[in-house]
C-alpha cells in the first residue's frame, strides 16, 4: 500500500515537471557602458540557466532550461557593445541555447531579478571587458593621472546623472524619464566646468547605462574628486508638489519626512536597475568615520547652501534650506557630496521646463555659480586656483547681507584700499561678485 502510494506520488511529480509551462523570453534590452555590456532578458517566470565561455573565437553560451523565444533577437544596436552577434537555437526539445559572439575576451556574470514596480522577471547577463579597455577621452571612468611633483592641479568635479539603463528613475505625466533629464543637465554642467579656469569635470555616467550606487561613489574617489554632485528630478504622488532642493548626507536621520522618503526611493535604484544579490554593498554598514566625515560634511553643507541659493535664482525652491538624509550615493568619507533635485518631474509644469534645453542650461549654470563661489573662497591646497589666489592675495565672494565696510573690517583693510584694489566707483555690491582683498592696509 505504502509502495503504491509512493509510486503514484512520484508519477505525479514527474508528470508535473514534464508538463510545466515553458518560460517565454518576451524581449531583450542591451545597455553598453564604457567598460561593460549589460544584456537583459525579459522573461515570464523564474528561469534556470547556465553559461560558459568558449575561445577562438570568443563566445558566451547561455543554456536556458524549458525556455521558448517569442521572437528573434532583432533591433539591437550591437555597435557600441562587446557583442558581435546574438543567435539562438532549440536544444534537447524543450531548452534554448543562446550564443553571444563576442568582440574579445569577457568576464561574464549572470543573475535573476524578481518583478518590481518597473519590470517583470528578468535574467541579467553582465559582460566585463577582460582586456581592461580604457574609456573614451572624456575621463568617464579612468582615474586621473597623478600630477608632477609639486605641480598645481585642477579642481576635479565629479558629475553624477542619477539613474540610467534599467533604472529610468521617476517618469513624468508626459512620459519624461528622469534618467534622460539628469543626463542632459549633467552634460551642460560639464561644459560649464570645462570653461572654468583651473577646474575639470568627470562624468560618472555619460550614456544610458546603469551604474550601481557604490560604484558611483568609488569612481569619484578614484578620480580624487574635490566635489561629487548627483543630479536628480524629484517625484511625488501629488502633482502639485514643486520646487528644487539640495541634500547632503545624514547618518543620524533625515531632516524631514520627505527627505527620508526621497532617500529611500533613491537608495532603491540598485534594486530597480539590477544588482546581483551576491554583490554585498558594504555602504549599508555605514563605513563612515566621524573623524573623516567632520570636514567633509561641513564642506558639503557649505557648497550645498551656495548651490541652493543659485537654484533659487532660476527656479522655485521646494525648501529654503539644505536638507539631509541617508543617501547611499553621498556616502564618500573624503569627498564633499551633494544631491540636487532640479524639480518635481511629477508636476506637469515643471516636467515641461525640464524638457526645455534652455531651462536645463539655466539649472546647470545656477549649480555652477554655487560651485564657483565655494571654490573661490575655499580652494583646495595645491590646486591652480589656490596658487593663483596666493599670488594675488585673498578673495571674497559677495554674499547676501555683505557690505563693503563689513568686509573691510573682516579682513582688517581700509575702505580706501579695498575700493582702489577693485576699481570700485561706489560701495554697491552684487551677490556672487568677487572682491580682491589686498595683502595689507599699508598704502
Amino acid at each position: 500500500m505504502i509502495k503504491t502510494a509512493f509510486t503514484t506520488l512520484l508519477l505525479v511529480l514527474l508528470t508535473a515537471t514534464v508538463c510545466a509551462e515553458p518560460v517565454n523570453i518576451r524581449g531583450v534590452r542591451m545597455w553598453p557602458a564604457p567598460d561593460n555590456t549589460r544584456l537583459v532578458f525579459d522573461v515570464t517566470a523564474d528561469i534556470e540557466h547556465s553559461l560558459f565561455v568558449l575561445k577562438n573565437p570568443d563566445r558566451l553560451v547561455i543554456d536556458l532550461k524549458n525556455t521558448r523565444l517569442d521572437k528573434p533577437f532583432v533591433g539591437l544596436d550591437l555597435g557600441p557593445s562587446l557583442i558581435r552577434d546574438i543567435r539562438s537555437a532549440p536544444r534537447n526539445d524543450s531548452d534554448l541555447r543562446v550564443v553571444l559572439d563576442l568582440k574579445g575576451a569577457v568576464r561574464p556574470k549572470s543573475f535573476a531579478l524578481r518583478p518590481n514596480n518597473e519590470y517583470g522577471h528578468r535574467l541579467v547577463i553582465d559582460l566585463y571587458d577582460e582586456r581592461g579597455a580604457a574609456p573614451s577621452a572624456d575621463t568617464r571612468a579612468a582615474p586621473s593621472a597623478p600630477a608632477a611633483a609639486n605641480a598645481p592641479r585642477e579642481i576635479i568635479i565629479a558629475i553624477d546623472p542619477g539613474h540610467g539603463g534599467e533604472d529610468p528613475g521617476a517618469i513624468g505625466p508626459r512620459g519624461t524619464r528622469e534618467k534622460e533629464v539628469t543626463l542632459a543637465v549633467a552634460q551642460r554642467l560639464r561644459e560649464l566646468v570645462a570653461r572654468e579656469p583651473g577646474m575639470r569635470a568627470v562624468m560618472v555616467r555619460d550614456g544610458d547605462y546603469f551604474i550601481p550606487l557604490r560604484r558611483r561613489v568609488e569612481m569619484a574617489r578614484e578620480h580624487r574628486a574635490d566635489l561629487f554632485i548627483s543630479i536628480h528630478a524629484d517625484a511625488f504622488g501629488d502633482p502639485r508638489a514643486h520646487g528644487a532642493s539640495v541634500y547632503t548626507l545624514s547618518h543620524r536621520g533625515a531632516t524631514s519626512e520627505h527627505a527620508r522618503l526621497l532617500a529611500d526611493k533613491e537608495n532603491a535604484s540598485d534594486i530597480i536597475g539590477g544588482v546581483s544579490l551576491d554583490d554585498k554593498d558594504d555602504l549599508l554598514a555605514s563605513v563612515l568615520l566621524d573623524l573623516s566625515l567632520t570636514g567633509t560634511m561641513e564642506a558639503s553643507t557649505d557648497v550645498a547652501g551656495r548651490v541652493l541659493s543659485g537654484l533659487g535664482q532660476v527656479a522655485r525652491l521646494h525648501r529654503s534650506r539644505v536638507e539631509q538624509a541617508g543617501f547611499r550615493v553621498l556616502k564618500s568619507p573624503n569627498v564633499p557630496s551633494i544631491l540636487v533635485e532640479t524639480a518635481f518631474i511629477s508636476n506637469p509644469q515643471e516636467e515641461r521646463k525640464l524638457r526645455d534645453p534652455n531651462h536645463q542650461y539655466a539649472l546647470a549654470r545656477s549649480v555652477m555659480d554655487g560651485v564657483r563661489s565655494y571654490f573661490r573662497q575655499n580652494p583646495p591646497p595645491g590646486t591652480l586656483l589656490a596658487v593663483r589666489q596666493e599670488s594675488r592675495g585673498q578673495q571674497h565672494v559677495i554674499g547676501r547681507g555683505d557690505t563693503l565696510s563689513g568686509i573691510a573690517r573682516q579682513y582688517q583693510v581700509s575702505l580706501e584700499l579695498l575700493r582702489s584694489s577693485n576699481a570700485l566707483r561706489n560701495d554697491q555690491l552684487r551677490v556672487g561678485d568677487v572682491l580682491n582683498i589686498p595683502r595689507s592696509s599699508d598704502g
